[in-house]
């Protein structure tokens, strides 16, 4: 018995046919070029909506586009991306743009792998979160293909930039935590020793700052730092690490909400309260942070709007390659819960 033939897909002349148009308009519809009226657009749109009509993606790269975004993400479990991917994906909404992911795995090998991949698929551009390649690798990518790198400090002239005011955010929690009166107050950070990423990742930012802020406060002997990995992992193994030493800290600022999942973890499991005995700040304000049983005091540094000024700035340079470099950097807020309170002694 003979397989049933496959069904033939449907051709833009298939689609202008059915509209009673030339396959000249069809295309201007489809690139958004001019000389369409809105009534030419509306019954072309309607003919690729009843025929069901796919641009054939391989096609339309030939001609120059095809219509994707690359996104770089450095880890899928951290809960704070998908928050810059409902703001890239909104603002691109009404456009012909669709993204497409690709796991970087916080590594350098794996990062080129994942850009290189997308610019030899012919992405049209690239957003890169929290890349920890070098800067004249990101210059390279960029030269290549127009880029905007998210989460990420640093001047470049040829590729955009948005991230968040990561020393003022660190400054929100220390500020909060003193003003509550607590004195011993740890810090969780994401081990960092390269020195040009130290300028630049906002971990490092994040830990620099809580220093600034606690010496401040004339508190720089009460500070303690532990340098782990932006993971639940990390965190939980940094909090068991305060929690064996001396004078245990009566406050914990996970550098981000995700190392703030370990740190109520690993106090859980130890048997302290929270805030009872220790006051926890996380930093994201992502989704779980305002879960009725978590109530995470948490650092909101708007990653909606983080992905939408990524989408304007990447769609600006996909439309002038030449225009100037943009450095976008957003000013966080506190967003105050359960998770701290006055120290009990």
């Amino acid at each position: 018995m003979e397989p049933p033939a496959q069904p033939r897909r449907v051709t833009i002349v298939d689609v202008a046919r059915h509209a009673q148009v030339s396959t000249t308009a069809v295309s201007k519809v489809l690139r958004n070029a001019y000389g369409t009226s809105p009534k030419m657009r509306a019954k072309v749109r309607q003919a690729i909506a009843e025929l069901g009509y796919r641009p054939f993606a391989a096609a339309r790269g030939m001609r120059g586009q095809t219509y994707t975004i690359g996104v770089m993400l450095p880890d899928i479990r951290n809960p704070f991306f998908p928050e810059i991917l409902d703001g890239l994906t909104e603002a691109l909404d009404e456009t012909d743009y669709q993204v497409l992911m690709g796991p970087g795995c916080n590594g350098e090998a794996a990062e080129a792998r994942v850009t290189e991949a997308m610019i030899d698929r012919g992405m049209d551009g690239l957003v890169l979160i929290a890349p920890v390649s070098p800067h004249s690798h990101l210059e390279q990518v960029a030269h290549t293909v127009p880029t905007v790198v998210v989460g990420r400090h640093g001047q470049s002239t040829v590729y955009d930039t948005v991230s968040d005011d990561d020393i003022a955010g660190a400054a929100l929690v220390v500020d909060h935590l003193v003003g509550l009166g607590h004195r011993r107050i740890a810090h969780i950070e994401h081990a960092e020793t390269d020195p040009a990423r130290m300028l630049e990742m906002p971990n490092a930012l994040r830990a620099e700052g809580f220093r600034r802020s606690m010496r401040a406060h004339d508190l720089a002997g009460e500070a303690e730092i532990v340098s782990t990995t932006y993971t639940q992992e990390g965190g939980y193994r940094g909090t068991r690490h305060l929690l064996t030493g001396t004078d245990r800290p009566t406050a914990i600022f996970a550098g981000a909400d995700i190392v703030a999942m370990g740190v109520l973890e690993a106090l859980d499991e130890a048997g302290v309260s929270v805030p009872g005995d220790v006051s926890v700040v996380g930093y994201d304000n992502t989704t779980f942070a305002a879960f009725g049983p978590i109530s995470l005091t948490s650092v909101d540094q708007a990653g909606r709007h983080i992905g939408t000024e990524a989408a304007r700035l990447l769609l600006g340079r996909l439309a002038d390659r030449g225009k100037p470099s943009a450095q976008v950097k957003l000013s966080p807020s506190l967003v105050v819960r359960g998770t701290t309170a006055p120290p009990s002694a």
